[in-house]
């Protein structure tokens, strides 16, 4: 059936046809009835922009092809592309295992997390998803199945590809052993972004997992002024006597009212949000359940709606290190101009995988909520896009709706790389987006 679609960001939306395969021979069936405007898969929805979207073709919804087996030995996991990443941990944590990378919702599903080669608070020590998975199955244009290795090109094409090679119906990947479902987490205050990259460069390669959260309202000489959490995962001799140690049942505590008016998130509610949150943090080492260190927005069902009908941009950048004047001027921007974002997060990157259009790289990474339809908003961003691309940085493109094709290639530099093993893999063209069209890849 038609349906308009959106990203997360609930911008653009474009109507498709949709198509639930709810196995490999439907889906294989599908890829190859492909309407004149082609196919993209979808798993749950959550890249921010238009990477899941065709308008006026067809979106193969793979939620429908889900399932996995863990070899409790190894911790190695086979996992239909449709199992989300919530219904793996509900199953793993229990059992002493964790999925080697999270990004910051649980929901997602495996083959999106290929797809957009995710990142989380560990790639400073554990990289990518994409680096843990040991082998996966494609459906490709000509509707064979093929499963790749890490010795395959078209494996790291696929990785970070975003679902322009074909569509992912299985994958096999290493998870983390541990005793508890809970983390052993440090927190801290910085008072300003200098401040803040020296204590994270300094300290990160004491903890797994590490993030800033950044008071982008703060003016001054308070400009960049942070909240760090640093965790790794708790042993069981660290928790109170009585506790169940790997008890796992994260739950939706609140709803995002169906509609939320324009404008509920400004420079007023926002400042006194980020005043009482960098107010109450203090240095202190706390012992955390998985789900509010990992995923505290996955609490509030529909969060994306708060931002009203308009939705939001989220806009990710990642730059090398020795580049981070151009970081010190982002932020100075952003703060200087009072600009709103809800949630802004720095982390520090570690080495990348080879995926050709894979976003991660050695250096640091910004991501921030702004509301779309901000005034200057679209100029703003343009600049910060041309200063990213001149230190060598590039926009995530699972976040991204509004980049220029022109600046793609300078922020990617393998991409001619990967557009000749598209080719290859799909000479008609049968997998687009709005993304691919938009960037013309």
């Amino acid at each position: 059936m038609t349906t308009f679609l959106t990203g997360w960001g609930r911008t653009a939306p474009t109507p498709a046809t949709v198509r639930a395969p709810r196995t490999a021979g439907e889906l294989a069936a599908a890829v190859a009835a492909a309407p004149p405007r082609g196919l993209i898969a979808r798993g749950l929805g959550r890249s921010y922009g238009d990477a899941a979207q065709n308008a006026g073709g067809g979106v193969l919804d793979t939620t429908g092809l889900t399932g996995f087996t863990l070899d409790a030995g190894t911790g190695v996991v086979t996992a239909g592309a449709g199992t989300s990443l919530h219904d793996l941990m509900a199953a793993l944590v229990p059992r002493g295992w964790f999925v080697p990378v999270s990004p910051g919702t649980r929901h997602v599903t495996v083959g999106g997390a290929i797809a957009a080669d995710v990142h989380g608070k560990n790639h400073h020590v554990d990289s990518s998803f994409a680096a843990h998975v040991r082998s996966l199955t494609l459906v490709t244009a000509d509707g064979v199945a093929r499963t790749l290795t890490p010795a395959d090109e078209l494996f790291w094409a696929t990785a970070g590809g975003m679902g322009l090679t074909g569509v992912i119906t299985q994958a096999v990947f290493g998870c983390v052993p541990v005793e508890t479902s809970r983390m052993r987490v440090d927190v801290a205050r910085t008072r300003d972004l200098d401040h803040t990259l020296e204590v994270m460069a300094a300290t990160d390669d004491r903890y797994r997992y590490t993030v800033a959260w950044i008071d982008l309202l703060a003016r001054g000489a308070r400009t960049g002024r942070s909240v760090l959490t640093r965790g790794d995962h708790a042993r069981r001799d660290e928790l109170p006597p009585g506790t169940d140690p790997l008890a796992f049942a994260p739950a939706t505590r609140l709803a995002a009212p169906p509609w939320a008016p324009g404008g509920l998130l400004n420079s007023l509610t926002v400042r006194a949000f980020n005043q009482a949150w960098y107010g109450r943090a203090r240095d202190r080492r706390i012992v955390q359940d998985l789900a509010p260190f990992f995923h505290p927005l996955d609490s509030v069902a529909g969060w994306n709606r708060i931002y009203g009908p308009r939705g939001f941009v989220q806009y990710q950048f990642a730059v090398p290190f020795g580049a981070e004047d151009t970081l010190r001027r982002v932020v100075s921007r952003l703060s200087a101009d009072g600009v709103v974002s809800f949630l802004t997060v720095l982390k520090r990157f570690g080495a990348g995988t080879p995926g050709h259009l894979s976003f991660p790289m050695p250096g640091w990474t910004l991501a921030l909520d702004i509301p779309a339809g901000r005034p200057g908003l679209a100029a703003l961003l343009r600049t910060f896009d041309e200063q990213v691309a001149a230190a060598g940085g590039r926009v995530y493109l699972a976040k991204d709706s509004r980049l220029r094709a022109e600046l793609l290639p300078v922020m990617y530099p393998r991409l001619e790389e990967w557009r000749k093993l598209r080719q290859d893999a799909d000479p008609g063209g049968v997998f687009r987006s709005d993304l691919a069209r938009r960037l013309s890849l």
